[in-house]
């Protein structure tokens, strides 16, 4: 009897295939519980919850004829994919010094493509009464919007998926709608099939992928036709003319050692309550702080910044939130600009403000996961080259991600921090994080040893560029209410 199968999406292939000696497609997070847990808790909660995805019992198998398909891993064993790491070495160091210098090691070994692609490492005694949990889990199976929802259902009274009867063998090829209409002309209606703009483009996505036939759908006037045909054009023109990344010692060919810095001593209300003062959304104060921390860190190492901008791509959501647990990825790409260059805490805040309104409406997300999907068709020397398009116009990936607002519970502890770190693709050697998460905010930061050997150097300029922000607030006039 042969293996049950199921082919995989040509946008997953491209990030199966986007695996790099220095750059590895791992999501990769830690968990912070205490009280601590114990392996055997792990093992058995990962057994109950987690396998219910059937995406974590299977392996990858590639084909040269019918591409990269999911199939059942028939030795899959527990105790290889959630493991025991030993008490870590003090050796005069921190505990967090410590961690990071570990959890830098794993992103930088792969996973074992024989079995599925996901491995948790438990280091039970942190030494203070509290376990840190590192997951590692490759990009193939989902994205980050994916991987919240997969991780909150394990936890402490979290949601099961939805039970789903088998799909038939052909039904997973939905998922590839975008690549046909990437290849066709840009037409009007291919304009429409692609969705909406703004706040409606996941769900525009979301229709087309569930079978709906765009030749069904709604006609706009002509004029709005227009308009979304010309906006589609012109993102499609500047994505491909976008001239390379401005050149700093961030940006260079990465080696295979990595290493990882976090922070969490930003308050989320103070991140609002500025945003309100300043009329500016928690997004945009929160990547102005992190262009601030990036730009003096390269001025205090030497370089002049003054104007200076870096581009970071950022993911955007393509999929209906409420079908986040749903796995596979489903994102598309935008390059922002961060003005790393203006000094003024405010003016680069604003800089921010703009640039992000630029990116409203635009199809450039969806340009990006077309992109993907063609990529997922190409050998990978070809695929490779056309992805270091992405790297060439970019120093950074950044991402961020809404957690929930109050601190989970875990096998009966409490989750008290937790971060992840984005993987890099190419020759992009900077990766940023993003993450609010029990009224905290985390920032995380992943680079190349060679490019960036001291990512705690930017981190630690992150709270002190908020603090500039916070202060210019609360010295701005108020007004009274009227009464």
């Amino acid at each position: 009897m042969g293996q049950i199968s199921e082919r995989m999406s040509k946008v997953d292939t491209a990030w199966l295939r986007m695996d790099t000696e220095a750059n590895l497609m791992m999501i990769v997070g830690v968990w912070s519980i205490r009280p601590g847990i114990t392996l055997a808790a792990l093992r058995e909660r990962v057994a109950e919850r987690l396998l219910k995805y059937p995406r974590f019992r299977q392996k990858v198998v590639e084909d040269s004829l019918v591409g990269a398909q999911w199939v059942a891993d028939r030795d899959f064993d527990i105790a290889r994919h959630v493991v025991a790491e030993a008490p870590l070495p003090l050796r005069g160091q921190g505990r967090d010094e410590v961690l990071r210098e570990r959890v830098g090691e794993l992103c930088s070994q792969p996973l074992d493509p024989a079995h599925p692609l996901w491995q948790f490492q438990l280091i039970e005694d942190m030494g203070d009464g509290s376990s840190a949990l590192i997951a590692r889990i490759h990009h193939c199976i989902a994205d980050g919007i994916a991987l919240i929802a997969v991780m909150l259902s394990i936890t402490d009274g979290g949601k099961a998926p939805p039970s789903r009867e088998p799909a038939p063998a052909e039904a997973h090829h939905d998922a590839d709608w975008l690549l046909d209409a990437f290849l066709r002309p840009m037409t009007n209606m291919t304009v429409k099939a692609i969705g909406l703009t703004g706040k409606g483009m996941s769900r525009g996505v979301d229709a087309v992928m569930s079978g709906t036939n765009p030749m069904t759908l709604p006609m706009d006037s002509s004029l709005e036709m227009a308009r979304l045909g010309y906006q589609a054009v012109s993102d499609v023109a500047a994505f491909a003319l976008m001239p390379d990344d401005s050149p700093t010692r961030l940006k260079g060919k990465p080696g295979a050692k990595k290493t990882v810095a976090w922070d969490d001593g930003l308050l989320l209300a103070e991140v609002k309550a500025v945003g309100k003062a300043l009329g500016a959304s928690i997004n945009d104060v929160l990547l102005a702080c992190a262009a601030g921390a990036i730009g003096r860190y390269l001025a205090d190492k030497g370089e002049d910044t003054a104007g200076k901008e870096i581009r970071a791509m950022v993911p955007v959501n393509l999929r209906p939130l409420e079908q986040a647990w749903q796995l596979g990825n489903r994102f598309g790409l935008v390059p922002l600009v961060l003005p790393i260059g203006i000094a003024n805490p405010v003016e680069r805040l604003f800089a921010v403000r703009a640039r992000m309104n630029e990116l409203k409406g635009s199809f450039q997300p969806v340009m990006a996961f077309g992109l993907l999907s063609v990529a997922g068709l190409l050998i990978k020397p070809v695929q490779h080259a056309m992805l270091n398009i992405f790297a060439k116009k970019a120093t950074a990936v950044m991402t961020n991600v809404p957690g929930p607002a109050q601190a989970l519970k875990f096998c009966g502890s409490t989750v008290e921090k937790l971060m992840f770190w984005v993987p890099q693709s190419g020759d992009i050697g900077l990766g940023l994080s993003i993450l609010t998460y029990a009224g905290r905010v985390q920032f995380g930061l992943i680079t190349d040893t060679g490019l960036c050997p001291d990512p705690e150097a930017i981190t630690a300029n992150f709270a002190p560029e908020f603090e500039k922000l916070l202060l210019l607030a609360l010295m701005m006039p108020w007004e009274r209410d009227a009464g």
